[in-house]
């Protein structure tokens, strides 16, 4: 369990008349899906594609939503490299496999598409070696331009001349899709959608060199799409957060005490501390001397431990702020259950 909560903390004190500190503690958070644990290869497919029957309907898409040429294309290649890159980076797999030649593909309008066919899953994991499949569903940009001209004043050879400058945004928003397939359960383990807002500017004498200087833009889709899929990797992999908790400052001597310690890391002194206090003749100092037991408990990554100090604060000295906090440590315990489960060989 120490593995949960990192040895790294930081205080930040409160020289006020505020009866509690906060204490910052990095804490692992379990990966959003979890997968079965005897998958270590995977497979990654590009279904964004349009497919080979709707290329018509694709071409009258990237009119009418202002697409440059390839894109699409372009961008969700990047997000397949991405995602492969985090995936392997993160040790994860041991191999990850990107399905080459597939003629599997969308409409090519930016809906998304239904699911794979369990045969079609079995078939590519079969063939690519994989325990798993991951596709990219959906990538599609859909752009927005609007116009605004703007009086100016234009240097030239014989001095300055009136003239109107003309500027045009584009508005570019990268909507993608993913699933992960199981081919063994033949559940769809993940589906999740990511999207991203991008803006683009230009200017010039009239409306169509505006235009023409925000066009090229691929270089800046090809970056999101590439952040895209190592977003989505690591919705497999645990993820470490930072968190706040309040710990108590006064109260007794001890707790004076306790807290200068604590603000130079020692801990274990401070705890030492509030521990002779969790039964003082007076409950305040009682009930925030088994709230304070209980921080140092998750600090030292006993959440059960912890939890029965929360419990004992609220329940036999009726500290509010342990109410919460006893909460807190039971979403803390499930998550501990299943980062267990996800980090089990």
């Amino acid at each position: 369990m120490k593995n949960i909560i990192a040895a790294g903390l930081v205080i930040s004190s409160l020289y006020s008349c505020s009866s509690t500190n906060l204490v910052h503690i990095s804490v692992l958070e379990p990966a959003a899906v979890t997968l079965p644990k005897d998958v270590k290869t995977a497979a990654i497919l590009n279904r964004s594609l349009p497919g080979k029957d709707n290329k018509g309907l694709d071409a009258m898409d990237k009119l009418f939503t202002l697409e440059g040429v390839n894109l699409d294309k372009e961008g969700g290649k990047a997000s397949i490299e991405g995602l492969t890159d985090e995936l392997v980076r993160n040790n994860r797999f041991v191999e990850v496999i990107p399905v080459l030649n597939s003629d599997l593909g969308t409409t090519g309008t930016g809906q998304f598409s239904g699911p794979l066919a369990w045969d079609i899953v079995a078939k590519l994991c079969k063939e690519n070696k994989a325990d798993i499949l991951f596709a990219l569903e959906l990538f599609d940009t859909d752009s927005k331009v609007s116009y605004a001209a703007n009086q100016v004043s234009l240097k030239t050879p014989v001095g300055s001349i009136p003239a109107i400058e003309h500027q045009a945004t584009m508005q570019t928003i990268v909507k993608t899709r993913w699933r992960i397939y199981d081919p063994v359960t033949k559940l769809i383990l993940d589906e999740y959608p990511i999207s991203t807002s991008l803006s683009f500017y230009g200017k010039g004498i009239n409306p169509a060199i505006a235009a023409a200087a925000i066009i090229d833009r691929k270089d800046a889709v090809k970056q999101v799409g590439t952040k895209v899929g190592q977003i989505y990797a690591l919705r497999i992999i645990p993820t470490w957060f930072r968190v706040t908790r309040d710990y108590y400052v006064k109260g007794s001597e001890n707790f004076v005490v306790g807290r200068r310690k604590a603000n130079t890391g020692n801990w274990d002194e401070a705890g030492a501390l509030w521990l002779k206090d969790v039964d003082h003749p007076s409950e305040k100092v009682a009930g925030r001397a088994c709230y304070n037991m209980a921080i140092i408990s998750e600090i030292n990554g006993d959440i059960d431990k912890a939890i029965q100090w929360a419990q004992k604060s609220y329940e036999n000295y009726n500290n509010k702020l342990a109410l919460r906090y006893v909460n807190i440590l039971k979403d803390r315990r499930i998550s501990n259950d299943i980062l267990k489960e996800q980090q089990a060989e």
